[in-house]
């Protein structure tokens, strides 16, 4: 089934991201650059929307850094910034006992292991509970895609982009794990075409 029109937008900046800490479903805050990354994208899906804001949903992670993101974009667009759904598919991949450590704490530790991360980073399961690969978090949130019925904005987070950007972006699941997902710009997907706008 084809996806209809979808804007996607990454949460804004948070601490850890400027650390580089993953953070996975560790439910951190925005911090000030990531607040004036989320009204950059509400003004520019303003522009870009204009008349036909009406005809869109809008769907969100429950993440308060997803949640804050997709409050202020809808400030931006003149709508109450609580007139959104939220669906818990939608959160970030779960990165098991290595949320809250950095790449490079990480590979003092086991760099074999990230080594196996980097050949393989699509399909590789860090350790610990719940952790997840970028494949079994593309299963989950297929069901959402799958049920998106017209024009929707998706606030969300990288491992989201990166579903979207192998299924239509034309990236292999290598690139998709590996290519820099932005704060500050919108992803639109349309008739099957993914592009930064």
């Amino acid at each position: 089934m084809a996806l209809p029109l979808l804007y996607f937008v990454r949460h804004g900046e948070t601490d850890w991201n400027a650390q580089g800490r993953f953070q996975g479903q560790r439910d951190i805050p925005l911090n000030a650059t990531g607040r004036a990354q989320a009204r950059r994208n509400g003004a520019f899906l303003r522009q870009t929307l204009g008349d036909a804001l009406g005809r869109f949903d809008f769907v969100a992670s429950p993440l308060s850094r997803a949640a804050e993101t997709m409050r202020l974009v809808r400030a931006e667009l003149g709508l109450p910034e609580t007139g959104y759904r939220s669906d818990e598919r939608l959160v970030e991949l779960h990165y098991g006992g290595w949320e809250g450590r950095t790449f490079v704490e990480l590979r003092g530790l086991d760099a074999a292991l990230m080594d196996r991360r980097e050949a393989d980073k699509w399909r590789f399961v860090p350790p610990g509970t719940g952790a997840e690969s970028y494949e079994i978090l593309a299963l989950r949130i297929q069901p959402v895609l799958d049920a998106l019925k017209g024009p929707t904005v998706m606030v969300a987070h990288g491992g989201i982009a990166r579903v979207l950007l192998l299924a239509y972006g034309g990236m292999t699941p290598q690139h998709a794990a590996h290519v820099g997902i932005p704060q500050d710009r919108v992803l639109r997907i349309e008739n099957e075409r993914a592009i930064w706008l």
